[in-house]
């Protein structure tokens, strides 16, 4: 197959996208052939030459990179296809399936899954709606209360509520009371963690919210849960999923749990303070719990009608044990040593065959896509 993967991007995840670029494209690189394509942090795209894979297939230490060479920008071609739909000044770069590894706003959010489908190229992961809807975590999780999977409680406020001072600190007001300190701040749209903050009286909040708001106009104020975290990754397509190909079918594995030592996994403590964080994997559960979150992850996967892959986040309260649907990323981290894949491999998927099926699946999605009417024939 010729495999084009997406890297880097204009959101604050540009870096680690660097990082799970690189192990896909170095394991994919095995069995098919790569093109890179990668976006700089103001949007632009370029065709990277082919000595930035050899690079870092030599060197197991080396992390991709973008180079902004004009001279091998890159456009799309809307209705190009697989043929004719990135093109640069050498001519039309070959394309199977796109894997845009691109995390948060421009990437995770339905944008580029949208320009791909005007391209008319296959793609790994959720199709518009579901990433728009899985990025905005408000929409998430209406969706899901309205399917009946229980979510952390909280509100969601907006920039517009604070053109009012009375009526949007009465709502603040009003939240505190109902579910009490500490409070968990974050950004709708907004991922690992960024922008997100723990508060524990009425200034911490009023700071969490300013800060929150620079991410994002929409902002969710929870109760912070005492809580496990646990994370179940998910392969399938929701809607063309058929008995007669089994790589299509819906699949959860191992479960995740992780332990930190700060109040909250925040961004340094993922990506950098390794040694403040503990991945277990299979999570210590009883049998019953861990069968709980899965059926929980399926029926959120299918709500959203993901596709591909996702991860789906809970919360598990120490207090009572209830379990809460935290959140659903759309394109989870995907190094080597992200929990996704290791999810996968404790389940006797390894990093390979995973990639194999997110590209089986991503012509599924995009052969039974093509096979449905766009118009009337008179």
């Amino acid at each position: 197959m010729n495999i084009v993967v997406l890297y880097g991007g204009r959101s604050s995840e540009h870096e680690i996208s660097l990082e799970g670029a690189t192990a896909v494209a170095r394991i994919a690189g095995e069995r098919h052939t790569v093109q890179l394509i990668s976006i700089s942090k103001n949007g632009a795209w370029y065709a990277e030459n082919p000595v930035e894979l050899q690079r870092i297939k030599e060197n197991d230490k080396a992390v991709l990179t973008v180079h902004p060479d004009e001279a091998r920008r890159v456009s799309i071609v809307p209705g190009g296809g697989k043929s004719g739909a990135f093109k640069t000044s050498e001519g039309f770069i070959p394309t199977d399936v796109a894997f845009p590894l691109l995390h948060g706003a421009y990437g995770e959010d339905g944008t580029i899954q949208g320009l791909l489908e005007m391209a008319d190229v296959p793609y790994v992961g959720c199709n518009v709606l579901s990433s728009a809807i899985t990025m905005d975590k408000e929409i998430t999780k209406a969706l899901c209360q309205n399917a009946g999977l229980p979510t952390v409680p909280g509100i969601c406020i907006t920039k517009a509520d604070t053109n009012d001072g009375k009526a949007f600190k009465s709502k603040i007001d009003s939240a505190v009371e109902t579910l009490g300190f500490p409070l968990f701040v974050k950004p709708c749209c907004a991922g690992s963690s960024v922008g997100a903050s723990l508060a524990n009286n009425a200034n911490e909040l009023s700071s969490a919210i300013d800060s929150a708001f620079l991410w994002d106009n929409k902002v969710l104020v929870e109760k912070a849960i005492h809580e496990r975290e646990i994370s179940c990754s998910i392969t399938g397509n929701s809607i063309t999923a058929d008995a007669s190909k089994p790589k299509t079918m819906l699949a959860s594995y191992a479960l995740c749990e992780i332990e930190h030592k700060t109040s909250f996994l925040d961004y340094d403590t993922k990506y950098h303070n390794h040694d403040d964080v503990e991945f277990k994997i299979p999570a210590p559960l009883f049998d019953k719990q861990a069968a709980e979150i899965r059926d929980m992850a399926l029926k959120a996967y299918s709500v959203v009608n993901a596709s591909g892959f996702a991860r789906v986040d809970f919360f598990m309260d120490r207090n009572d044990g209830k379990i809460y649907l935290n959140e659903i990323n759309a394109i989870p981290g995907f190094t080597t040593t992200s929990i996704f894949p290791r999810m996968c491999n404790c389940s006797g998927l390894g990093f390979a065959e995973l990639l194999d099926m997110l590209f089986d699946e991503a012509c599924a999605q995009f052969e039974a896509k093509s096979a449905l009417r766009t118009n009337r024939t008179v």
